[in-house]
């Protein structure tokens, strides 16, 4: 089957970190904001996703630890008791909120920043890419041929080897692909195969891919073999212990790897 799509996993902004105040974390602030809301120490632990316990641990920690009293508890009474910030804890909470707003705005500039810069953007969408397949490597296309039922697309890697991949003309449609767009493609270990025999023209796949082996890793099931292709781009293929065998593979041999034009699932830079 094959399987083409838009890779968006690309995030709104690229800097992004936790602020934290004299030990303080979001946590324990989150707490705060939920005793103000509540009135009540249970209702804000189950608010924030802590235990009762955890909840009081942790403003037993900041009332001890701090020079005044930040949350004060009463209990029985005619109301049943309550927790509630003093003066000292509703300050502090004023102030990591304070806090908040420049450290998003400094976050902010930041980002913005970084989008200005199209080399830096193109770096970090490629790294932020997460799939299932053991293979993604990227290149950019370069010819698209468009038959009856399904189109051929050449993707050129940094090598400058190109790569064949067959997808259906929906997918040509809906990926709105362009000749010279960056690409990445994603290629299952198991649709990889191995030959060290440079003249051999008896397999019928499209895309052959000449490199060495780095380094072979085999258990009793399976063997990965490890291949550094020229443009520095590694490939992995999962053979059987008896073919690793048969092919005798050491680091720095010469091989070639082998897959058909519908192994690879092509996926293309949504745009933002």
């Amino acid at each position: 089957m094959i399987g083409n799509s838009n890779y968006n996993t690309i995030p709104t902004s690229w800097v992004d970190g936790e602020l934290r105040l004299a030990g303080l974390d979001s946590r324990m602030i989150g707490l705060l904001r939920a005793i103000e809301q509540s009135g009540s120490l249970n209702q804000a632990a189950k608010q924030v996703g802590l235990s009762y316990k955890g909840a009081w641990q942790i403003i037993e920690r900041a009332n001890n630890g701090a020079p005044k009293t930040l949350v004060s508890t009463a209990t029985g009474g005619s109301k049943g008791g309550g927790t509630c910030l003093t003066e000292a804890g509703g300050s502090l909470l004023a102030l990591f909120t304070r806090l908040e707003q420049q450290h998003q705005q400094f976050l902010d500039q930041l980002n913005r920043g970084l989008a200005d810069d199209p080399d830096t953007v193109l770096l970090l969408q490629r790294l932020v890419v997460k799939t299932s397949a053991r293979n993604q490597i990227f290149g950019s296309i370069v010819a698209i041929e468009a038959g009856a039922v399904n189109a051929e697309v050449s993707v050129k890697l940094k090598g400058g080897e190109q790569v064949i991949t067959s997808i259906t003309q929906t997918s040509l449609s809906g990926l709105g692909l362009q000749v010279g767009a960056d690409a990445v493609l994603l290629i299952n270990s198991a649709d990889i195969t191995l030959t060290i025999d440079p003249g051999s023209d008896r397999f019928s796949a499209r895309n052959r891919l000449s490199g060495s082996v780095i380094r072979v890793l085999q258990d009793a099931v399976n063997a990965e073999v490890i291949v550094l292709l020229p443009g520095g781009e590694t490939l992995v293929a999962t053979i059987t212990p008896q073919s690793a065998e048969s092919l005798a593979l050491t680091p720095g041999m010469p091989v070639s790897a082998l897959f058909k034009s519908n192994a690879p699932v092509l996926g293309v830079l949504s745009s933002l």
